[in-house]
């Protein structure tokens, strides 16, 4: 689940949920551009802000028609009372009477749940939630106990901020959280437009809309919105809109169909029309419909202008006419998607240096990153950032080992192979190497910020995802290392079975991504 760093669940992601991304070390916790905090909290300017676009925009666009936002509510809440799911963050807040508490519950899961799966926060939440069941409880932790617990889950600027905020909460705020998600985006560190409206909504009762990816997808199928929707005059419209639509009587309800509806029913690809709540609304089915009926009569399809466009000029909602309607996709040419930005490469050499015969069990050490940047505070085994040239990672990374560890035999250096991992703005390459200190005299000192661990304080360690996939190269090069046996040669290597060539596949180096369809959490 780790790869892309990016932006917290934003306005063009998906609850998978996506949530729009988020970078470590500028995570813009921006639910797209929006999620930013606003410069002036002016709630009259943002008015005329919404005055001004709605002017701008076409009707066909929009929900003019008080009796279709009653029948939005009503469809979507009615399907939301069958099918909605059984999450734990929804039992914790629901079940619990105090207000701070239930809000806390909340928090924490919409912070879990930027730009990860929800199947992948679910043990993560059970575990904070059973570790630091209070603000309280989670203001008293060490950054390091937080990082060791969010280790896997990506974006460990979430984890900090989560910690900072509830120190704030308790230290300078009586240990209560703010009640509306005005004062809680004001007030929280790493608090956005989206998690603001979320914790008032589901946890206050305030009538405060959301817009999250799946609620960015389901806002523009229904109203055929095919403009960028990460501009921002559509944002801005997608807000306007989700305020509008929003539940007065049940607002967390409401807020939290809209993205199960995304999440489940109206998802990237393969939505699942039939069974939408929405279905009589939604103007992209409409569209979809339209096409058909022109395909079958072999007549020119329609593009509805008159219907869409504003009285000059092109509608600013509309997809562009350089984009033309693809009839494969269907409903899904709607929202139309966001281009990819070229990432940044960069080479890191990394060595796995281990001690075999260390008293107490063999041994590897790692060392502590910066408390700030890429990964700041976690554990990593010792690496050097240069150009992609053996001869030069070699001896700089030997230095490196030094360093922390004294005089080491460079011959025994070994090249093992290389991960990519990919980060939202970098395609990091780790070349991997390994070096056991057999029959040498065990090392015990170690510098500040370096420490040796067994294999199985490795996993429990806080350390990237990253890491892991190094030691797992590490580990298949060095069969028995933790025992004191030499490594196997090749033709002593069992090999492996089909089943665990398909696992090997997996951790091989490549591209995953998905953010506006679904996440890879990434570190």
């Amino acid at each position: 689940m780790e790869a892309i760093m990016k932006k917290p669940r934003a306005a063009v992601g998906s609850r998978c949920r996506k949530r729009a991304s988020s970078q470590e070390g500028r995570e813009k916790c921006a639910r797209s551009s929006t999620q930013a905090k606003p410069s002036a909290p002016n709630g009259l300017a943002r008015r005329q802000e919404e005055v001004e676009l709605q002017a701008s925009v076409s009707p066909y666009h929009l929900f003019r028609d008080t009796a279709e936002v009653t029948v939005f509510r009503e469809s979507l809440l009615s399907w939301y009372d069958r099918e909605k799911r059984d999450l734990p963050w929804r039992r914790q807040a629901e079940g619990e009477v105090d207000p701070d508490r239930r809000a806390y519950a909340v928090w924490v899961s919409e912070v879990m749940l930027q730009q990860t799966q929800v199947a992948t926060v679910i043990n993560y939440y059970t575990r904070w939630m059973q570790k630091w069941p209070t603000l309280q409880d989670l203001a008293s932790a060490s950054l390091e106990e937080v990082n060791q617990l969010w280790a896997g889950l990506g974006y460990y600027s979430r984890g900090r901020r989560l910690l900072q905020g509830a120190r704030k909460v308790v230290e300078e705020l009586g240990g209560h959280m703010p009640r509306t998600a005005e004062t809680l985006q004001q007030l929280l560190p790493g608090v956005g437009r989206y998690t603001a409206g979320a914790i008032a909504s589901i946890a206050f009762g305030q009538a405060t809309g959301v817009v999250d990816g799946n609620v960015v997808r389901v806002l523009c199928r229904v109203r055929a919105i095919g403009a960028d929707p990460s501009s921002t005059l559509v944002s801005q419209q997608l807000w306007s809109l989700a305020q509008q639509l929003v539940d007065p009587t049940r607002p967390g309800d409401f807020n939290q169909a809209a993205m199960d509806l995304g999440a489940t029913v109206c998802t990237p690809q393969r939505p699942l029309c039939s069974q939408c709540p929405l279905q009589s609304l939604c103007r992209a089915r409409q569209r979809v419909e339209r096409e058909q009926l022109s395909a079958s009569q072999s007549l020119p399809g329609s593009a509805d202008v008159e219907e869409c466009a504003p009285t000059t000029g092109q509608c600013q909602l509309c997809t562009p006419p350089t984009e033309p309607w693809d009839q494969s996709l269907g409903v899904a040419n709607f929202p139309r998607k966001a281009s990819r930005k070229s990432l940044r490469e960069e080479c890191s050499a990394t060595c796995v240096l281990e001690q075999p015969r260390a008293l107490g069990g063999a041994r590897i050490l790692l060392v502590q990153r910066p408390n700030s940047g890429l990964l700041a505070g976690l554990w990593e085994f010792p690496s050097v950032t240069m150009e992609p040239s053996e001869q030069c990672q070699r001896k700089a990374l030997l230095q490196e080992l030094q360093n922390w560890a004294g005089p080491l035999p460079a011959t025994r250096l070994q090249h093992l192979g290389q991960v990519v991992h990919i980060f939202s703005h970098i395609k990091l390459i780790y070349q991997v190497y390994g070096l056991a200190l057999e029959g040498q005299t065990p090392v015990t000192d170690t510098p500040p910020g370096a420490r040796w661990l067994t294999r199985e304080e490795f996993h429990t360690a806080a350390v990237s995802t990253a890491m892991k996939k190094v030691f797992r190269v590490y580990e298949g090069q060095q069969p028995g290392t933790c025992k004191g046996s030499r490594r196997a040669t090749p033709s002593s290597r069992k090999k492996p079975s089909p089943g665990q060539q398909v696992l090997d596949s997996l951790f091989r180096p490549h591209i995953r991504t998905d953010t506006p369809s679904l996440k890879i959490a990434a570190q």
